[in-house]
């Protein structure tokens, strides 16, 4: 599937700890190096200022309780196919979060001419 105005596909959206690891590796870094492994249109790391999650602690960049733990969100978009493909996989990564997905459609999708990774 090719990625073009109005076409559907899939966003995902994680949820994690900053502090979350696999294999070694910061969590999300190793998400994104997985997503890019297996062809994904893209993934963008969000850093958050302040959440909380399941536990109900209050995790913030706040001078007076600075945290190692700040929330991270991973969103990637593509076809539903790739999508379910990857679920899976993630299931046995990610021990802890939130994972939601919703259906959206694309408006556009573009990348910069003198872009290089």
């Amino acid at each position: 599937m090719k990625l073009e105005r109005n076409s559907k596909a899939v966003l995902l959206r994680i949820y994690i700890g900053e502090s979350d690891r696999y294999k070694g590796k910061p969590l999300y870094r190793y998400l994104v190096e997985l997503f890019k492994k297996e062809g994904f249109y893209g993934a963008t790391v969000l850093r958050g200022i302040t959440g909380f999650g399941q536990t109900s602690n209050v995790h913030t960049t706040s001078i007076l309780r600075l945290s190692t733990d700040l929330p991270i969100v991973i969103e990637v978009v593509d076809s539903r196919e790739k999508i379910d493909e990857i679920k899976p996989v993630l299931d046995e990564i990610i021990k802890g979060g939130l994972i939601i997905e919703q259906e959206v459609e694309v408006w556009a999708y573009r990348g910069k001419e003198d872009e290089s990774d």
